[in-house]
């Protein structure tokens, strides 16, 4: 049986951000009715598997201020795929070896309160 394309889903334009790229070259993490995707533009995106719609949109370009209180700063998001475990996301931010955005930051998500 053929495979045929169910949706798909461009990133917003970058709006002269310096240094992002819209492209979507993370791989992708799927849980049961979503897709984790972070993109070059420093976005990490969760879309609905079913139709691909944005459920979730978190920006990782910014200043952090880490759990050992040393900052950080996001970027693309680039390479492995956001990890699901335990009721959390987990993501690394600030992948520059393509000229992209550079950064420095482990970013863990979890259910709001």
């Amino acid at each position: 049986m053929p495979l045929r394309r169910m949706w798909c889903a461009a990133p917003p334009p970058c709006d002269g951000k310096k240094g992002c790229s819209p492209g979507q070259s993370a791989a992708v993490s799927v849980i049961p009715g979503v897709v984790f995707s972070g993109s070059l533009d420093g976005h990490l995106r969760a879309f609905f598997t079913e139709d691909g719609k944005v459920l979730w949109d978190f920006d990782t370009v910014r200043d952090f201020v880490t759990v050992n209180g040393v900052k950080a700063n996001g970027g693309g998001v680039d390479g492995p795929g956001a990890i699901v475990s335990g009721g959390f996301v987990y993501v690394g931010s600030g992948y520059a070896r393509t000229g992209g955005m550079g950064g420095n930051v482990l970013l863990a998500f979890g259910p709001a309160e």
